[in-house]
């Protein structure tokens, strides 16, 4: 069965609650989702880029601070080198999600930053193929509907600030899930 591994970080649980909605998504996709949360940039990273390496696909997820990933996810990025001397993860699949407070905020550098690690890895980025609210007519709906941001490179989406368990949005979160579930079976397919 095909395996995604979606390796993120959390600081306020708004990263997570997304997270939790990409391992939906995958599932519905016909998948299995493992989850890998990063506590700390000072963690050993060795069970997390194993299980990288032993899935079909991956999806980061960072929360954007300062316009960027988080430092547990770039000290994960800096830890990947030692598979990249053996291209470990040349032609898996990688796709990305990213949080923050504001609407804008950086957030597509965030998810740059994950290309481009993707990238030095020889992997095949996916975005999400969900098209932006305004395409759809559904500007009216705000919050409800995915992809309100209109993010083409991943997921992005915004949270107020207030719990995980109300922010980010049901719109985002179902982003989220649709992207999960594409990358599921875009994994499925590359493995056929």
């Amino acid at each position: 069965m095909t395996t995604v591994a979606i390796v993120y970080h959390s600081g306020y649980g708004h990263t997570e609650a997304l997270a939790k909605a990409v391992a939906e998504g995958v599932k519905r996709g016909g998948a299995t989702a493992n989850i890998i949360k990063l506590e700390s940039a000072a963690q050993d990273f060795t069970a997390a880029l194993d299980a990288v390496s032993a899935a079909d696909a991956v999806i980061f997820g960072s929360p954007t601070y300062m316009g960027d990933v988080s430092v547990p996810l770039r000290a994960f990025f800096e830890a990947s080198s030692k598979v990249w001397f053996t291209q470990g993860w040349k032609d898996k699949l990688a796709a990305g999600f990213t949080v923050g407070a504001t609407f804008g905020g950086n957030k597509d550098h965030t998810l740059t930053s994950m290309i481009v690690l993707s990238m030095q890895h020889g992997m095949l980025w996916s975005g999400p193929g969900v098209p932006n609210a305004q395409i759809n007519r559904n500007s009216d709906a705000g919050a409800n509907v995915p992809n309100r941001i209109g993010s083409a490179l991943g997921v992005v989406t915004q949270a107020d600030n207030a719990a995980a368990d109300v922010t980010p949005p049901e719109g985002d979160r179902e982003f989220a899930r649709l992207h999960g579930e594409r990358i599921a079976k875009l994994a499925a397919k590359l493995e056929a």
